[in-house]
């Protein structure tokens, strides 16, 4: 039973692994495709906003979806959609085939969360279901340091078009593999029709604690649209102090690397200080890093990143435990897509209304008001509290 139930989450740590390598390498190629299509700031914005919303469209239609076909085959298929699309990429001619085909590929790449998420959850019903979604989540973070800096390298070698083509066939690959694998572990397949039956005679969501629900949501859709928007300029802000596109890449790779290191380390924290404290002191760690960053010079900068990545990444490894004590096993994946649907959209709204402001006051300016923004996470922890049984 424990061989199968790490089975499944190295199958699921996978996926997440090539998903979120899809997700952060658009910040490598931001810059060069502002540079290339000559856009604003605010098409920057809406280009990332674009993946995050198709991702974000499909979080609750998958839910819903694997209760009746499974999780198995949605999220190979979801998977192959996500790579079709970024291969084709590589051939976009401008601003409009981008943002078409990142909708694509992000609407594809929705399958993910609330499905690797469920088979993880279902998997360790009976053991350590937190320190299994923290390995899971971990292995997400290695998809952002890997990808991102591969891409990087590769960008200056072949061009980015390719890189993006030979990144979608590596994931063509991934979602055979996937299904494969899930396949012969009898992992996420179809319920009996008895079982769906069942199921419907039941409704809403399986949340067992509305205002902790709420409060849980309202921190994750912060937190993403904090990520997602600093991610967004801090490409922009340190070539304005300096960086190359390879540098950039090194830089995202730091980053990216702390906040694999914080899903383990606010993991733990949490087990010892508690959620509310965990997320309280993550949160404002995070604003502080980011003024520093706008503050520091090119090489302090670099060298902050990774502790920055800490904070900043570690909050959601501690959220997404916490949405599995909130709501009941049978309406787990309904609702995984429910709080993702809120936290991904946040983020991806988030980058287009920065952009707008980046326009407007700069990318140096924008980060400022992102750092503040977080700050909002602070007191809704107060109403978080009481659910999750945490010190105050």
């Amino acid at each position: 039973m424990k061989s199968r139930a790490r089975a499944v989450l190295a199958t699921a740590s996978g996926a997440h692994f090539v998903h979120d390598g899809f997700s952060d390498i658009l910040y490598v190629f931001l810059p060069i495709w502002a540079a290339e299509f000559r856009l604003s700031y605010a098409q920057v914005g809406v280009i990332r906003t674009a993946y995050s919303g198709g991702m974000a469209l499909f979080q609750i239609p998958a839910g819903l979806l694997a209760e009746r076909w499974g999780e198995r085959r949605l999220l190979a298929a979801g998977t192959a959609v996500t790579a079709c699309g970024f291969v084709a990429a590589g051939a976009a001619g401008g601003f409009v085939s981008l943002l078409a085909l990142l909708l694509l590929a992000g609407l594809g790449s929705g399958v993910q969360h609330p499905l690797s998420s469920s088979l993880v959850s279902k998997a360790y019903e009976t053991g350590a279901r937190r320190a299994a979604l923290g390995t899971y989540n971990f292995s997400g973070d290695l998809g952002k340091v890997a990808v991102p800096a591969a891409a990087a390298f590769a960008a200056t070698l072949i061009g980015w078009r390719a890189a993006a083509a030979a990144y979608g066939a590596l994931g063509l690959a991934a979602a055979l593999i996937v299904f494969a694998l899930l396949a012969r572990l009898t992992a996420g397949g179809a319920e009996p029709a008895p079982a769906r039956a069942d199921g419907a005679a039941r409704s809403g969501w399986g949340i067992r604690d509305g205002r902790g629900f709420q409060a849980l949501a309202a921190i994750g859709m912060i937190d993403n649209s904090t990520r997602t928007g600093l991610l967004t300029f801090l490409p922009f802000v340190l070539i304005a102090k300096g960086s190359t596109v390879a540098g950039v890449g090194t830089a995202l790779a730091l980053l990216f690397a702390g906040g694999a290191i914080g899903k383990f380390v606010c993991g733990l924290l949490a087990e010892r200080a508690g959620v509310i404290r965990t997320v309280v002191l993550t949160e404002a760690a995070t604003a502080i890093g980011i003024v520093a960053i706008v503050a520091a010079p090119l090489p302090v900068a670099l060298a902050i990143l990774l502790p920055i990545g800490i904070a900043l990444n570690g909050t959601s490894s501690v959220l997404y435990a916490t949405v599995a004590d909130l709501v009941t096993t049978d309406r787990r994946s309904r609702a995984y897509g429910l709080y993702y649907t809120l936290a991904i959209g946040a983020s991806a709204l988030a980058p287009a209304a920065y952009g707008v402001l980046g326009d407007a006051v700069g990318p140096t300016a924008t980060l400022i008001v992102i750092s503040l923004a977080v700050l909002v996470t602070i007191p809704l922890c107060l109403a978080l509290r009481a659910s999750v049984a945490a010190p105050a």
